[in-house]
């Protein structure tokens, strides 16, 4: 997990840390989530910091809750968090990188080729 000093307050880096093992697969869809009072263990905090993550997930249909059981990866949630991360990176790199590029009098067509080159160098 991030540090405290990132300046993100400590649920949404939990709430980042449970999206992350969605994503990676370490955290199935139908699997059951850590509880607040693991989480609140395992990362020595309060357990009312660590529920505000969780249901921060909970919002967002990637976790939900079933009665008496705990928390559950939701059906979709990967799919879910895969579409959130693509809509943040055309936001947040992509349009930077086409508004640079405009800047400079570069066409799609160029940007998309020195893309091509820049992936076969890697």
């Amino acid at each position: 997990m991030s540090s405290v000093e990132d300046g993100r307050p400590l649920f949404v880096q939990i709430a980042e840390q449970v999206e992350s093992s969605v994503l990676d697969g370490s955290l199935a869809e139908g699997e059951r989530a850590p509880s607040t009072n693991e989480l609140a263990a395992f990362h020595r905090i309060n357990p009312a910091t660590a529920a505000k993550g969780i249901n921060l997930l909970v919002d967002r249909g990637i976790l939900v809750k079933r009665r008496g059981l705990g928390m559950f990866v939701a059906d979709g949630a990967r799919e879910i968090l895969r579409a959130e991360r693509r809509q943040h990176f055309a936001d947040h790199y992509l349009e930077p990188m086409l508004t640079e590029a405009r800047a400079v009098g570069l066409t799609t067509d160029s940007v998309i080729e020195m893309l091509r080159a820049r992936a076969r160098e890697q």
